[in-house]
């Protein structure tokens, strides 16, 4: 459940391929968009009137958060630990006229690798580390923020596992606002949203089904 939607159901919840760059290579690779293209409508609700800076997507996949925020004046970095994934979203960036406000940088976030910092904006929508590795990947996020600037996390929320639309072996790595809250030592972080609103969406069959979102905003002081 890193990036945008659900892994099929033949992985071992607990088998950090998952999370590899060989796996998310192969994802992209085999199809010409994995993903919409469209921003995430959660992020565009909590960065619209915001003050453009410097922006970072953490797992931006093909690159729609980090195209539409270099649209709204943002200079965006996106990472990911897909290559193939980064080089689509530079040909979406080309696309949309906005090359010279992205860049992209390969980053095995989960796997330990190092951020960029000293970003006014971080974002990290639907990344969902293994268990053991939750805590030490987020910190990894927030400290690419700069005093001053903020975090935006986006997940997909536990109470997502009854509605059928998410991998039954994953979805132990759902969480809520409070387990991203956790981290955030109230000496350093003023939390500016912790909610988890809902959606209704049409599935495959033509049934209507609500989603729980997990939405964080927090200021670093």
């Amino acid at each position: 459940m890193n990036h945008r939607h659900d892994h099929d159901h033949s992985h071992d919840p607990d088998d950090l391929a998952l999370f590899t760059q060989e796996f998310w290579d192969a994802r992209y690779a085999g199809s010409t968009r994995v993903w919409s293209g469209n921003p995430n409508a959660r992020l565009v609700e909590q960065v619209t009137g915001l003050e453009p800076g410097r922006a970072l997507d953490v797992g931006c996949g093909e690159g729609a958060d980090v195209v539409w925020l270099a649209a709204q004046g943002w200079d965006a970095t996106g990472v990911d630990v897909s290559q193939v994934a980064l080089d689509r979203a530079a040909g979406h960036a080309d696309e949309a006229g906005v090359t010279e406000r992205t860049s992209w940088q390969r980053v095995d976030v989960v796997g330990g690798g190092a951020l960029p910092g000293g970003y006014d904006l971080v974002c990290a929508a639907y990344l969902h580390p293994p268990t053991a590795l939750f805590a030490d990947t987020y910190a990894a996020v927030l400290g690419a923020v700069r005093p001053g600037g903020r975090v935006l996390v986006l997940a997909h929320h536990p109470a997502d596992s009854g509605t059928g639309l998410r991998n039954p072996a994953l979805v132990h790595l759902l969480f809520g606002p409070e387990q991203l809250v956790a981290l955030l030592d109230p000496d350093e972080w003023e939390v500016e949203v912790a909610d988890a609103p809902t959606r209704e969406i049409t599935d495959a069959d033509g049934a209507r089904v609500t989603l729980t979102d997990t939405v964080v905003r927090a200021l670093r002081r």
